[in-house]
């Protein structure tokens, strides 16, 4: 009897269990809450105005403003490099607290303040947008609008009076605009000297703060008193048009200004090798200094001549006496072909004598390579005169400067009365070829022509370069033409092409010293350049 009442039992609670599942169920599906409604999804633009106000603090400066550019692969590039960032910006954070907690223990009467912990967590900020100004002058302004809401573990150890504290930083949010100023752009890396840095309006901070474990900002009427002085303090450092400047590097060297003129006197040159097949040659010299896109300077061609004699001086503006040397090439001239290398030699500028006539005589070499075989066989002398006359003390100090107004001046040797013209060929807008746009800036000034570097498929180039012309008088009387070329590629059936010109009278850079403008280009639908042209005497 009892077996058969465990067996009942067992499927009694079988069965139980099964229908109560299933009622269970039936309830769960069919009779589910009426006040539980799936969320309402509909796009922006059939928000009201009560929804958009709500959400407007949260949406990205990019969608609210048009001048903002999106920059979602700055915020990716952060991201992957925020672990090396964490530890870069906290060695730098701590180096720049040293001083100011040094100044200050001594103040209070601090015995010391230490960081236990510094770093600034897994959470890198966010980049919300975006705002990039365009000058004339040589600058790049950046606005970004940045979010953080971090993890840091900041943990300070305060000593004083016998007592030992915590205090530890949690819970950190920050929201701010600031602007960025990299200025003036140089030709070197990392291609500007100085960043400035200050704020739009006053930031956002919001943080947690332990002292001894407990939080101190619950204190009533605290957390509002410390937010307002933080906003204000950093108001009154940093708030717009206060500036915070940060050089990294020196602005003369690294625009490599001019210091000083080389005056180079081509004397003569003797026994020179045979070319021609009447058994003469038709000698000529190049002279250029090193590391510069200049054209070099020619003298005359002396037909049918071994021992030619010349006499003939130019003015070389030297950037670098240390590193740059002058180069001296002979050539044979040909009606057809190319122009025979004769022989050439160099000489460093770092070995003369400021303000001293040094009388050159060097031996022709095949090249500067001092291994090189062929360099044992005697091609010929070439004779020089030179004289480095620098900058006097204080002159190479004053550069273009855009809040002073004051031009540099012209270097010691400039001809009496004359000057040194400088161009500097910033760049061009809305250029076009025919068949091909690949630019460049071309300068006739006096018979001389110079040229900048081409760059390829671009229709705004910048190019930044920096031209001299030494002038005996003031050219107030003369004109200068720029043109703006389009080199064909390499392989094509199509020749350079004229983008557009421009025609500037230098009357207005002699009276004014300096000018700086766009001009639009002459034959060219909606073409611009923009040039800086200075006039330095000494």
């Amino acid at each position: 009897m009892g077996v058969f009442s465990t067996v009942l039992g067992f499927f009694g609670f079988g069965v139980g269990v099964t229908i109560g599942l299933v009622i269970g169920y039936f309830l769960f599906i069919y009779f589910q809450p009426t006040d539980v409604k799936h969320p309402l999804i509909r796009p922006i633009v059939e928000l009201d105005t009560k929804s958009l106000e709500s959400m407007l603090p949260e949406i990205p400066h990019w969608v609210k403003n048009p001048d903002f550019d999106r920059i979602d692969w700055l915020t990716k590039f952060v991201e992957h490099m925020w672990p090396y960032l964490d530890k870069a910006v906290c060695k730098t954070a701590k180096e720049i607290a040293k001083p100011i907690i040094a100044e200050n223990t001594a103040k209070y009467k601090i015995d010391s303040v230490e960081f236990e912990t510094l770093t600034l967590g897994s959470l890198p900020p966010v980049f919300q947008g975006m705002k990039v100004y365009t000058t004339d002058e040589q600058e790049l302004i950046m606005e970004p609008s940045i979010k953080w809401a971090g993890n840091p573990n900041i943990t300070i150890i305060v000593k004083a009076f016998g007592i030992k504290a915590s205090v530890q930083v949690i819970d950190l949010q920050v929201s701010a605009l600031p602007r960025i100023t990299l200025k003036p752009l140089v030709p070197s890396f990392p291609c500007f000297a100085k960043i400035l840095f200050s704020l739009m309006e006053k930031p956002h901070v919001d943080f947690g703060l332990k002292l001894l474990g407990a939080d101190v900002m619950a204190i009533p009427g605290l957390y509002a008193f410390v937010q307002d002085m933080i906003k204000t303090q950093i108001a009154n450092m940093y708030l717009w048009p206060k500036v915070l400047e940060v050089p990294i590097m020196d602005p003369a060297k690294a625009q490599k200004k001019p210091v000083g003129i080389l005056h180079v006197n081509v004397v003569r040159a003797v026994k020179l090798m045979k070319k021609d097949l009447m058994g003469k040659s038709d000698p000529y010299v190049k002279v250029k200094l090193t590391e510069e896109k200049l054209p070099s300077k020619k003298t005359s061609v002396k037909r049918s001549n071994l021992n030619p004699e010349w006499n003939e001086e130019f003015k070389l503006v030297v950037k670098d006496p240390e590193s740059q040397a002058l180069e001296l090439t002979v050539f044979d001239w040909e009606q057809v072909g190319k122009h025979d290398k004769m022989g050439m030699n160099v000489i460093p500028l770092k070995d003369m004598i400021p303000d001293e006539t040094k009388s050159v005589t060097l031996n022709l070499l095949k090249s500067m390579d001092s291994n090189d075989p062929v360099n044992e066989k005697f091609r010929g002398q070439l004779t020089v005169e030179l004289t480095y006359n620098p900058f006097k003390e204080g002159d190479a100090d004053l550069d273009t400067c855009d809040e002073s107004g004051t031009i540099e001046k012209a270097p010691d040797g400039t001809p009496e009365g004359g000057g040194l013209l400088v161009v500097i060929v910033h760049e061009a807008q809305d250029v076009e070829g025919k068949h091909h746009t690949n630019p460049y800036a071309r300068i006739v000034f006096m018979g001389e022509e110079r040229k900048t570097k081409h760059i390829k498929k671009n229709r705004d180039p910048r190019w930044e370069e920096e031209f001299q012309f030494v002038c005996e008088e003031p050219p107030t009387n003369d004109k200068m033409q720029i043109e703006v070329m389009s080199r064909p590629p390499s392989i094509g059936i199509h020749s350079k092409e004229n983008l557009g010109y421009v025609v500037i009278s230098l009357a207005d850079v002699i009276s004014n010293k300096r000018i700086n403008e766009k001009y639009h280009l002459i034959d060219s639908k909606n073409g611009r350049i923009q040039l800086e042209l200075q006039w330095r005497t000494s």
